[in-house]
């Protein structure tokens, strides 16, 4: 009994050592900048991007994010979006079909086909963009980033891309996450973890050669992804995570940046945080299957196994540290009423108020850290809100362990499934007005056609205030368009639509 005890005792020692001390050597790398290539040139020709917009009922903030999009490119960077709209049934078709812009190239998903993940999304769009690389001869040059569809980009993102991608071995680049409604206390948390916090990781992650994907601002070759054809994202609930893995076991090279970034609006209810975070502690929990991999690659570094290793085992280990913890708090409990030490376990009752508050000080501490970290990196809030996000941050981990048991008990009953996270409007911006159907442009031929559903379904009374969807019948019903000049193409249509 007294050696399980000890044992007991040892581990929870550990723990509270680690965590402090985890937290400080990251917070050191928050003044790391990424190093730049060296000795490389970039080659006066254009680099062109193609920026990837998946979009599932988005009507609240799509024009803004492909405008945002666009607005990206440059004469050394020409860029074209592609929308993916996954069989929406809201107003994101029609909000779409009203931007008249060559650059925009919309492909539309439709059931029973849609709706099968991100991943097959991507894919698709990847699909398509590769066969207009082909046609182009600019396979090897072209660049596909991945933006939601509450994502904005920064001013000068692809030059900065670009610069990182003029290293040959190169062959992703992650840009920093922000959050862009931070002024609610549950997004400004969102920021502190995504600015200060997992952008320290990630500096860290580029030095040690284990920088992950995320899902908004993640770029990669198309010849890279060509390797994985026909689909590079998988099914996975991190499919973004899930392709860096696969990235980093191919000896191709991921780099980070924090001097390009894409802002993201933030969840501000519990209820959608939790159920975000249960999705994305259960992608975690999928990627376990590739750290047999990784520990035998010659490709991964010692030190980038390591954090591998703490990254993909850290999901399994938070439910029976966090049992260990609530094991702790009620022996504590005990302790104080019955005034037994359980064997040295516990404190006794004389010094267990001095026990409890080192406890709650080592737990504090590393978070009231990463607030100055956060205040004095990025000073865009000021330093009372980014302390009282440090005090809160403790209690938003809290959250991400019952999201970790949500995920656990998911996984063990074969449940995938899951519903898209929905975007708030823009802040300070009514919702984009709904423009008058614009005639569509003839669809290009497709390398799969499948025939659209035909509606059966008898008329219905249409109340004109409520948003509705564009009928079958009127995307159907094509007209042609003038073309319009295109830096990478000799002609192209104000807009293109296509159904796969």
């Amino acid at each position: 009994m007294e050696t399980s005890l000890s044992v007991i005792a040892t581990i929870m020692v550990g723990v509270l050592i680690w965590w402090p001390l985890q937290n400080l050597v990251l917070a050191v790398f928050a003044w790391r900048s990424p190093q730049r290539p060296r000795s490389v040139r970039r080659t006066p020709d254009p680099v062109p991007f193609w920026i990837v917009i998946p979009a599932l009922n988005e009507e609240r903030v799509i024009a803004n994010t492909v405008r945002n999009a666009l607005a990206t490119g440059t004469r050394y960077t020409p860029v074209r979006v592609v929308v993916v709209d996954d069989a929406s049934d809201d107003a994101t078709p029609h909000i779409l079909a009203g931007i008249r812009d060559p650059r925009l190239h919309v492909l539309r998903r439709e059931l029973p086909i849609a709706r099968q993940g991100k991943g097959e999304g991507l894919n698709t769009a990847y699909r398509y963009i590769l066969e207009i690389a082909r046609r182009e001869g600019t396979v090897e040059q072209t660049i596909v980033g991945i933006v939601d569809g509450d994502g904005r980009c920064s001013e000068g993102m692809l030059d900065e891309i670009a610069e990182l991608m003029a290293e040959k071995n190169v062959g992703a680049v992650q840009c920093r996450v922000r959050i862009h409604n931070r002024h609610k206390t549950l997004a400004l948390l969102q920021d502190l973890e995504f600015g200060a916090i997992a952008d320290s990781a990630q500096s860290l992650r580029d030095l040690v050669g284990s920088v992950g994907l995320g899902g908004n601002g993640q770029f990669t070759r198309l010849s890279v992804l060509a390797r994985f054809h026909p689909g590079p994202w998988s099914a996975c609930l991190v499919e973004d995570l899930e392709l860096g893995l696969r990235l980093h076991l191919a000896g191709i090279r991921v780099r980070y940046t924090k001097s390009a970034w894409v802002t993201q609006q933030g969840l501000t209810d519990v209820k959608r945080l939790l159920r975000q975070r249960t999705r994305w502690a259960q992608g975690n929990l999928q990627c376990f299957r590739h750290l047999r991999k990784l520990t035998t690659s010659r490709f991964v570094s010692g030190l980038g196994l390591t954090d591998f290793l703490i990254y993909l085992l850290s999901p399994w280990l938070t439910v029976p540290m966090s049992l260990l913890l609530v094991g702790l708090v009620a022996a504590s409990a005990i302790a104080l009423v019955t005034g037994s030490t359980l064997g040295g376990l516990v404190a006794t009752v004389d010094t267990l108020p001095t026990s409890a508050a080192m406890l709650v000080g080592l737990a504090m501490l590393p978070s009231l850290l990463w607030g100055l970290v956060y205040w004095v990196r990025l000073r865009d809030e000021n330093i009372l809100r980014c302390l009282f996000a440090g005090l809160l941050y403790p209690w938003f981990l809290a959250l991400g362990i019952i999201a970790t048991w949500r995920a656990l008990f998911r996984l063990m009953s074969g449940r995938n499934g899951w519903a898209k996270t929905e975007r708030l409007t823009e802040d300070g911006q009514a919702t984009p007005p709904i423009p008058p159907m614009p005639p569509m442009p003839v669809p290009m031929a497709a390398p799969v056609r499948l025939p659209l559903p035909r509606p059966t379904a008898p008329p219905v009374t249409v109340d004109p205030s409520v948003t509705q969807p564009i009928p079958a019948a009127a995307l159907a019903a094509a007209e042609p368009t003038r073309p319009v000049p295109h830096p990478l193409a000799e002609t192209e249509p104000t807009q293109r639509l296509e159904r796969v």
